[in-house]
């Protein structure tokens, strides 16, 4: 990869229109387990990205991931803004430049350890964590992208069965359980369009 690789621009725009496309459904998510705003957030966020397409693309891939970062943490409201935010300005503050599958690994690894230390969580929670950590494990282990999409797909509909322990589900106790966690949802949605603009995803 070059430091503009032009794929960029194509993987930050599959991104925020699956999220956009999936806003009514994140929101209706998050309506029975908690605030009803996820979809309305994150669709707002990623707004601003498309808004910052040109900017974003011109870029080299760590700085453009921080730039998204910045917009999440500024555009998206709840706690999805800073933990998104967190993610994508972590992610893009550890790539090693020219971008390899290692050091892809590497920095999603510690993204989400950024995560973790940000919202104060960890995996079997019913968050996006139980999406992203499997998939951050599966990457590292040198899985292809459809089998990684496939962990993810499998890993955010466990979560339908989790009792949430944080966040604002976790105030329902029990009858969390049956609903699926709507940051393990964009959290997927996310890797199936980058996964989809990478390849080898059917």
């Amino acid at each position: 990869m070059s430091d503009t690789d032009p794929r960029l621009r194509e993987i930050f725009e599959a991104v925020a229109q699956a999220i956009i496309a999936h806003a009514d459904e994140l929101t209706e998510l998050d309506a029975a387990v908690g605030d009803g705003d996820h979809g309305h957030n994150m669709k707002r966020g990623m707004q601003a990205v498309l808004g910052e397409l040109d900017v974003l693309s011109a870029k080299p891939w760590n700085e453009a991931l921080k730039a998204a970062g910045m917009q999440l943490v500024m555009k998206v409201g709840g706690a999805s803004g800073p933990l998104y935010g967190t993610l994508f300005m972590t992610l893009g503050k550890s790539l090693d430049m020219p971008p390899t599958r290692e050091g892809v690994a590497a920095a999603l690894k510690a993204a989400i350890e950024a995560v973790m230390a940000r919202g104060k969580a960890s995996a079997g929670q019913k968050t996006m964590l139980d999406v992203l950590v499997p998939v951050s494990e599966a990457l590292a282990a040198g899985r292809s992208t459809a089998e990684i999409v496939e962990v993810a797909r499998k890993a955010c509909a466990a979560t339908k069965d989790m009792l949430a322990t944080k966040g604002r589900a976790s105030f329902l106790g029990e009858r969390s359980i049956g609903h699926i966690d709507p940051g393990a949802r964009s959290s997927l949605i996310i890797i199936e369009a980058v996964a989809a603009q990478l390849g080898d995803v059917k």
